[in-house]
């Protein structure tokens, strides 16, 4: 009923007009007003009909202009704010720059999870040099050293690698070590908690392995040397020619990066030189009297160390020898060490 009235009141004119000629022509044709009035009122209901006509002309136009309007604004609107939009990039750019600077501006940094590999990764990037100072070295035995090995033969240039890792003929050291890494297990399921004093004695002897096998097949441009601590840490120390990164046990602990230039990256690289001279050194210029086929044999492993002077213990089989040798040249998990991986988990 309302919607109606609204009509009628939106349309009074065309309602008049109709009802006017209507009613005169019904009273016309049955005699009750003369024709002559009939006639004359024709005229009106013209007028009104005409006005009706030109005021929804009006309201059209109105409405055309309206809606052009809008249109205009809209278009005004969606201009400005593509324009914002496209100077979002730029911002954005300026802001990772500006954070770029910082980093590069302080004097230490941190990074965890991935950003630790990452940081890894483009230490490596060109470097002619690698210090290593930590427990066994297996991450700088499956992924430093073959990297680095492998960019320096592309680029032809020669190579310096610095290792210094626990002593794997001091069997106190060893359970020092596992028994440190087992008390920083993280639940249940941690490989930590497998840890053993024979496991890593095979993760060190597969580091020194893996040291003399790349010297014999790279010596032209391979100057390496590994010396061995009885000292024993939670922390690793890894120097390159542009950063020094120093972690804890893998990529789930933070790690300081500390690029060259600043006090610190000077600081611990005479630190770290100092301590690898204070070390036992492994006489590596001696593991030529030993060839090492492509694939050494339990045999020639053997052999070598005694020539080294790191006579493996009695109980070592040639099934452990098998596991060090396989460590030392076809490792794939860098970061569970220590002992209890699959090759060398149930060791004593």
């Amino acid at each position: 009923m309302r919607t109606n009235l609204e009509w009628v009141k939106s349309n009074a004119e065309s309602v008049v007009a109709v009802g006017l000629a209507v009613t005169m022509s019904v009273l016309g044709l049955v005699d009750v007003i003369p024709t002559e009035l009939v006639s004359k009122v024709i005229p009106l209901t013209l007028g009104v009909v005409a006005y009706a006509m030109l005021r929804d002309r009006w309201r059209q136009e109105s409405v055309n202009a309206e809606i052009q309007q809008t249109i205009a604004d809209v278009a005004a609107t969606l201009q400005t704010l593509d324009e914002r939009v496209a100077g979002i990039a730029p911002v954005g750019g300026v802001l990772e720059r500006t954070q770029r600077m910082l980093d590069d501006m302080a004097v230490v940094r941190f990074a965890v999870g991935a950003e630790v590999s990452e940081a890894l990764a483009k230490a490596r990037i060109g470097t002619d040099r690698w210090a290593f100072k930590g427990g066994t070295g297996a991450h700088t035995r499956v992924v430093t050293l073959p990297d680095c090995l492998k960019q320096a033969h592309r680029d032809g240039r020669d190579f310096q690698a610095r290792i210094e890792i626990l002593d794997p003929t001091d069997l106190d050291v060893c359970h020092r070590y596992a028994a440190l890494y087992r008390t920083l297990a993280e639940g249940e399921h941690d490989d930590a908690l497998t840890w053993t004093a024979k496991g890593t004695q095979i993760e060190l002897y597969a580091t020194i392995l893996a040291a003399c096998w790349y010297k014999q097949r790279l010596r032209q441009f391979l100057d390496i040397e590994v010396a061995l601590t009885s000292s024993v840490s939670m922390f690793r120390w890894d120097l390159s020619a542009h950063y020094l990164i120093v972690t804890q046990r893998g990529p789930r602990f933070p790690a300081m990066i500390v690029q060259r230039g600043q006090p610190y990256y000077d600081s611990w690289r005479t630190e770290l030189q100092t301590s690898f001279n204070e070390c036992r050194r492994v006489p590596i210029e001696r593991a030529p009297r030993v060839p090492l086929d492509q694939e050494p044999s339990p045999d020639e492993v053997r052999i070598l160390f005694e020539v080294l002077g790191l006579d493996m213990p009695d109980d070592y089989d040639n099934a452990d020898v098998q596991i060090i040798i396989e460590k030392a040249l076809r490792d794939s998990n860098p970061f569970l060490r220590g002992a209890g991986d699959n090759l060398a988990r149930g060791a004593a």
